[in-house]
């Protein structure tokens, strides 16, 4: 069977029509209809090892390396990094964050032809650059990359920051054609990070009504659906994103991720936001 509504109603297509519809996916990006939303995942399709983390459980466990968390926490990379800013200091984070993302990841073969489409937003929800080194590689010039940045320092009142590829840091209302979104921050070009639990106190509160989110991609998103690829939603963090994200957006929403690894809270949360699972490994998408 090609597609199957399973007891949670989650909608999950295989086989032939899950190619078809991959075919039609990539008509709908050059068509700029539909917004990619890009996770650490990505980074497998690449054939060697990837240089940086490609999980957050990765990320937590590099970070336990410098730094032993209590067990009960060990996994989880957010309360890890908490764990070591209470105890360190925010800038022993943040300084061992780049560390730990410094070697430049290799865009793969879909940040590249991601990056030769005239899109209007992409999200990039991971640390590692390798979509803005791919817009650059592809000599695009209209794109401005607008980065989450921590509020736990207390310095401004600012929810983003705004960059241009050679890494200029511009005016927040600054526009271009392609919007880089990168929710969480980026490695590049100033280490901006979004890691630690206390980093997101004031993005929770706010995110519901959508005050983090910059206008450029809420006025961008209306018209438009989300194509998850490399993305996991195994924690709330993650779902909470990517739902205030699709907020107001009408759709329609797909997500590649191979359906026997999903957890129940992953597939309660595809099924509530209408997310169609193409059931496939990555590297076949």
């Amino acid at each position: 069977m090609n597609t199957m509504l399973s007891w949670d109603h989650l909608v999950v297509v295989r086989g032939s029509f899950a190619k078809k519809l991959i075919d039609l996916l990539n008509g709908a990006l050059k068509a700029d209809r539909v917004i990619p939303y890009l996770g650490p995942g990505l980074l497998q399709l690449n054939p060697q090892e990837s240089p940086v983390p490609c999980t957050p459980e990765d990320v937590a466990a590099a970070l336990n390396k410098r730094a032993p968390a209590p067990s009960r926490i060990r996994t989880n990379m957010w309360s890890v990094a908490q764990f070591i800013e209470q105890r360190r200091h925010r800038r022993t984070l943040q300084a061992w964050m780049a560390e730990i993302f410094a070697a430049p990841a290799e865009p793969t073969v879909l940040h590249a032809w991601l990056a030769t489409l005239q899109l209007s937003v992409i999200i990039d929800s991971w640390y590692d650059g390798a979509m803005r080194a791919a817009l650059a590689e592809a000599g695009q010039t209209d794109v401005v990359e607008i980065q989450g940045t921590t509020r736990a320092t207390g310095i401004g009142n600012i929810w983003t920051r705004t960059y241009d590829l050679s890494g200029t840091e511009l005016e927040a209302e600054q526009v271009a054609r392609t919007v880089l979104y990168a929710p969480h921050g980026s490695v590049r070009p100033a280490a901006n990070f979004l890691v630690a639990d206390s980093d997101y106190v004031e993005v929770l509160t706010e995110i519901d009504i959508q005050t983090p989110i910059p206008d450029a991609v809420k006025q961008r998103r209306v018209n438009r659906g989300f194509f998850f690829v490399g993305c996991r939603f195994n924690d709330q963090m993650l779902r909470t994103y990517a739902r205030q994200l699709m907020k107001r957006s009408t759709g329609p929403h797909f997500a590649v991720i191979d359906s026997a690894t999903l957890t129940r809270n992953e597939r309660r949360f595809l099924a509530e936001g209408a997310i169609t699972v193409i059931d496939m490994p990555i590297r076949n998408a």
